[in-house]
């Protein structure tokens, strides 16, 4: 197998070094460079932009599989699909994760749940969300307790949602570590099926 020689290989070095020399050259003596200036001088506030846009449009994504998880969580125990019996803390979060799953961290580790009968409409509409003085969710009264046939009955499913992009966070944040609260809501009268 021929290779060449070292004397081309020098020469071959050198022409690439002059090609670069005389671009180096080029680009350095060039006093046109308005273009680039602007260039620079938009990339950064466009690049946050983008990601801006990024943060907020999967957050909203996140929302929505929570709402529609809770939503179909809801309609189960409203139908008698699932019994108070089948309900507890441990249950009612595997269901919920479980569709959660796609778009949050495995487990769900900051995913919280209150579900409760309540004696009227009015009653589950007077609770209320209450933050700590750090800025977490009070979880004072939440239970897993659903009512029977006919009774009146609210699930409330919070997860605090961790903000990604560094520069949005001070923005978007409304908890405490840099998270946002994601909350979904239902409130129903169950239908008369055989408890």
């Amino acid at each position: 197998m021929d290779t060449p020689s070292t004397t081309e290989q020098r020469q071959a070095w050198r022409t690439i070094a002059r090609r670069l020399g005389r671009s180096l050259t080029r680009f350095v003596g060039n006093r046109d460079a308005s273009t680039a200036i602007e260039f620079t001088a938009l990339a950064i506030p466009f690049a946050m932009l983008v990601f801006a846009i990024l943060e907020s449009c999967i957050s909203f994504a996140a929302q929505e599989v929570l709402t529609n998880a809770t939503d179909d969580i809801a309609r189960q125990l409203r139908t008698g699909q699932l019994r108070a019996a089948d309900v507890n803390q441990t249950s009612l979060k595997a269901m919920i994760c479980d569709r959660l799953e796609v778009i949050v961290a495995k487990g769900c580790p900051d995913l919280i749940v209150d579900l409760r009968e309540f004696p009227t409409f009015a009653d589950a509409a007077a609770v209320k969300i209450k933050l700590t003085t750090d800025n977490d969710i009070d979880t004072t009264g939440f239970d897993v307790k659903p009512g029977k046939a006919l009774s009146k009955n609210m699930i409330r499913v919070f997860y605090k949602w961790p903000v990604i992009t560094d520069f949005m966070r001070k923005a978007m944040s409304n908890l405490k570590d840099n998270k946002t609260l994601h909350f979904a809501s239902v409130t129903w009268q169950n239908e008369p099926f055989d408890d």
